[in-house]
């Protein structure tokens, strides 16, 4: 029975070696080549591990291998209520496999962004998942990562490595398009966050206000902080009083579609009768609003899972489908919008 070891001290694969009187390499491959070690040999060690409490070392194993076995992933807002089922993907891929996750949040500070992506590569990641990208110089690392890097990104936009998303411009069109098909015509914008997923929003409103002859850049509300039903509110209300005769809005997520429904109703509008709002994202709350919310409704799980399975891949040498996987939005019609029946 090998001597207890202070609670400071690590076991090493050397003390596992010594005590069965075998090499730390064949104690290595037990655990990581089990197919070149005999099964009654295999056992033994495997024994000897537990009964020992040995963990490995993720940063040994980095400097002898390709990778860590971890996974980085920067968000620009975790606590973000779109972000959850993004991540919640991402964990169901990653969940039986040897890779672990370890997430970074960058608050929308490209300086904190580029801080994170280089401490991410000093470590040798397993591979790099990026669900929002800020800055040129995170691009020129991204190009030169030896791991595999995956975006979550409007898919039309250039990139590093390989990307997952939607084309938000066009989930823009559409909804402005629902907007004005359901005879409203003062509609305007509410945003939050000008990452480059609301910048291709932005886009695909303009684009579609500016074909049926309707654009007013006093129409459009935004301020550069985290989205949230309050900010929503107060958005709404100066939309309001800046344009009285606005008669709906299409908001850059369900946050602040929420927060502009209840100053639409604070100012006496009835929605949908009076005033239109769609929202982005589909979140849980949109069904349980009153009226219940139009919104755009983006695969988050799948964009999460799809991403993460990528990186899986890479590291396991298998071949990729492309650098682009496309996922399809929907437009949800509920009652925040009138019919079109």
């Amino acid at each position: 029975m090998p001597p207890r070891r202070a609670r400071s001290e690590r076991v090493t694969l050397l003390d596992v070696a010594n005590v069965l009187g075998i090499s730390a390499i064949t104690v290595s491959r037990a655990l990581r080549e089990p197919e070149k070690v005999s099964e009654p040999l295999r056992m033994k060690i495997l024994c000897q591990v537990e009964q020992m409490g040995y963990v490995p070392d993720l940063a040994a194993r980095a400097l002898a291998s390709r990778h860590n076995g971890i996974i980085g992933v920067l968000a620009p807002a975790l606590t973000n209520h779109a972000y959850l089922a993004i991540m919640n993907g991402i964990e169901e891929r990653v969940r039986d496999t040897d890779l672990r996750i370890q997430y970074a949040n960058t608050n929308h500070d490209p300086d904190e962004e580029y801080r994170q992506v280089k401490l991410f590569l000093s470590q040798h990641p397993a591979g790099i998942l990026l669900t929002g990208l800020q800055d040129q110089r995170v691009s020129d690392l991204l190009a030169l990562a030896p791991c595999a890097v995956v975006q979550i990104v409007d898919v039309n936009l250039t990139f590093s490595g390989i990307a997952v998303g939607i084309n938000h411009r066009e989930a823009a069109v559409a909804a402005t398009r629902h907007l004005l098909a359901c005879g409203y015509r003062r509609v305007g914008l509410i945003g939050g966050s000008r990452d480059l997923r609301a910048q291709r929003r932005h886009e695909g409103y303009a684009l579609v206000m500016r074909e049926a002859g309707l654009y007013d850049p006093g129409l459009v509300m935004s301020e550069h902080r985290q989205t949230s039903v309050q900010l929503g509110c107060d958005l709404m209300k100066r939309l309001l009083e800046v344009a009285p005769d606005v008669d709906g809005v299409f908001c850059q997520n369900d946050d602040l579609a929420l927060g502009a429904l209840f100053e639409a109703r604070r100012a006496g509008l009835r929605v949908p009768e009076d005033f239109g709002i769609c929202g982005y994202n589909d979140l849980e709350f949109a069904l349980c609003a009153e009226p219940r919310l139009t919104t755009i409704r983006v695969p988050r799980f799948e964009m999460g899972y799809r991403a993460a399975d990528l990186i899986i891949r890479a590291v396991n040498d298998e071949c990729l489908p492309g650098r682009v996987v496309q996922l399809p939005f929907d437009l949800i019609q509920r009652g925040s919008t009138r019919s079109l029946a």
